[in-house]
């Protein structure tokens, strides 16, 4: 929790100006009691108004100061709850940003929605708390306690006897209520996982018919929570029962007492009356704490699983400086070797290969490779698990990573394009790119000519995920994108497998005119004639490192595939 509430530091002035206003407010509150005896004791029961009237006076006037100082303790909270939950949800989303992929693993999409909209939300109702009622209700029972004594020792006594009874009560059900609401998050991160993959896997389930099904495993996942949350509240509810139980017996037995001590005139009528309302305070306090503890209690659960997003590893943070690069550079790999976090085996096993300045690499290997894996070690997205990878001779793990993703343009597997226009996405290349720079990108890309005839050019809304965009339309644009970033190492993950041969050809000529190392997975044989290097892979070893006449002659792979090519019809020798 120290992590996520020290974001509240920033504000902390405002913080402890609003509490002092909450302490004027409390003091106000253990006070009145005091004029209330004295209106009594010094006033109706002596038969002297002018006392009445002080006191209902002094009570006037305490009344407009502890309003006064509640209204502005409320907008101080508020500002200060809003600014916290601003910083914390932009934390939050700063270091997912530059979270390693091995980090991003760790973490679905839901659960870090999660944390970053309703986490937070419940983070920030705590300070809210805070600054109002959270200090307030222990320090008006306390108060009220200290008081009760001050008034008359022996019905303090009294009012106090079984009050451990109810702070024991409290901390067993604060510890229990937040076990169950730091599972009630948990359940909802799942709730949101499957609502987001039945979203995005809608058209499987009405083309099969499975909607029926889809809605019980959401019943099912829903009816978890349902009974978590019932149970938890009820948990919270049986609070306040049990509370009023206890004071109403204290109150109870101080009347009790108090009946014997006024017809001994051991005690007077108006401390009587000023230790009930004294108890009835504290009867107000307990009452605020089954609302405290659910709060605190799902404060704490948020907070701790905010920090776990807060204390992940992350990529070096962007220092802003930029490479000019007008020329390719060479990529060196050095008996590497590589696997996932959670893998047992190996990924990739003892890969060694080099690729000089502006060559183009093709890779190619059945589903399972290691093709995507490899790539990704370049831009430092992995770290390679043995071995060395070397661009322009140094090691990647000695560049500053955001220089080093500077050099390189990467097209992935999947073409992702965001909200916004045509032009937008395009900027994610380069911010700073001009109008002409996109076109010129556009065009090597083979893709301005579709986007001139859209109605609005390159002000065409492309939706989430470029869903009004054909696939190899959202390819193209993709490479495009990359190609405005003019890199010196261009990485295509399969990126043209969306592509006629005729625009693929094109594409091809116009990457011939750059001055751009080129590292390509695909699976046609009609690209790999074209790369200076063809390198394959089976089951994350190199297999065979060549030109395309040189492997035809030497690998019974290469040849495999050159015939089944053949077969299909999709390749001419």
């Amino acid at each position: 929790m120290r992590t996520v509430f020290s974001y509240a530091l920033k504000y902390k002035w405002i913080i402890i100006i609003g509490l002092l206003l909450m302490f004027v407010e409390l003091a106000v509150e253990l006070i009145q009691p005091l004029f209330i005896r004295g209106v009594i004791d010094d006033g109706i029961t002596v038969s002297n108004l002018n006392n009445v009237w002080m006191y209902l006076g002094l009570m006037l006037a305490a009344s407009i100061i502890s309003t006064i100082a509640g209204v502005f303790n409320t907008y101080l909270s508020s500002y200060a709850t809003n600014a916290f939950g601003n910083d914390l949800r932009n934390a939050i989303f700063r270091r997912v940003q530059h979270f390693t992929l091995e980090t991003l693993s760790k973490f679905n999409g839901s659960t870090l929605i999660t944390r970053l909209t309703q986490d937070v939300l419940i983070s920030e109702m705590l300070v809210f708390f805070g600054m109002r009622i959270l200090l307030r209700a222990p320090l008006l029972v306390i108060g009220s306690l200290v008081m009760s004594f001050v008034v008359n020792v022996k019905l303090g006594f009294y009012l106090t006897l079984l009050t451990p009874i109810l702070f024991v009560f409290l901390f067993v059900t604060a510890t229990i209520g937040a076990k169950i609401f730091s599972r009630i998050q948990k359940r909802l991160d799942k709730i949101n996982r499957f609502f987001q993959e039945n979203l995005s896997g809608m058209l499987l389930i009405k083309v099969n018919n499975r909607a029926e099904y889809e809605s019980e495993r959401f019943s099912n996942i829903a009816g978890k929570l349902r009974d978590d949350m019932i149970f938890g509240l009820r948990l919270m509810e049986s609070i306040l029962p049990v509370l009023l139980l206890i004071m109403n017996g204290s109150l109870l037995l101080v009347l009790y007492i108090s009946s014997d001590l006024i017809q001994t005139n051991n005690v007077q009528v108006g401390e009587v009356v000023a230790v009930i309302n004294y108890a009835l305070r504290m009867q107000g306090g307990f009452s605020m704490f089954s609302f405290l503890i659910i709060s605190a209690t799902r404060a704490k659960a948020s907070a701790d699983r905010i920090s776990e997003v807060l204390h992940e590893d992350v990529d070096e943070l962007d220092d802003g400086r930029k490479i000019e690069h007008t020329e390719g550079s060479s990529v060196e790999f050095q008996n590497v070797s590589f696997k996932y976090v959670n893998s047992v085996s190996n990924i990739l096993e003892d890969v060694s290969f080099k690729v000089d300045k502006n060559e183009t690499l093709v890779i190619m290997g059945a589903t399972g490779s290691g093709k995507s894996s490899l790539v990704n070690l370049i831009p430092r997205l992995y770290d390679a698990t043995k071995g060395n990878v070397y661009v322009d001779g140094k090691n990647v793990k000695d560049w500053n990573v955001n220089e080093l993703r500077d050099l390189i343009g990467y097209v992935p597997q999947s073409a992702v394009l965001f909200t916004g226009t045509i032009f937008e996405n395009m900027l994610w290349g380069d911010e700073y790119a001009s109008l002409n720079d996109v076109y010129d990108s556009t065009r090597k890309a083979q893709v301005h000519e579709n986007i001139i005839r859209f109605d609005h050019q390159y002000n065409t809304q492309v939706g989430q995920r470029g869903v009004q965009l054909s696939g190899g339309q959202k390819q193209r644009l993709s490479i495009a994108r990359a190609l405005v970033k003019r890199p010196s190492i261009l990485i295509l993950d399969d990126s043209t497998s969306a592509l006629d041969a005729t625009t693929e050809n094109s594409l091809w000529e116009e990457m011939d005119n750059l001055n751009v190392t080129r590292v390509i997975i695909t699976q046609k044989i009609s690209t790999a004639k074209t790369a200076d290097k063809i390198l394959l892979l089976e089951e994350g070893k190199v297999s065979a490192i060549g030109t395309h006449d040189s492997l035809l002659l030497e690998s019974e792979l290469y040849q495999s595939i050159v015939e089944s090519q053949k077969t299909g019809g999709s390749f001419d020798d």
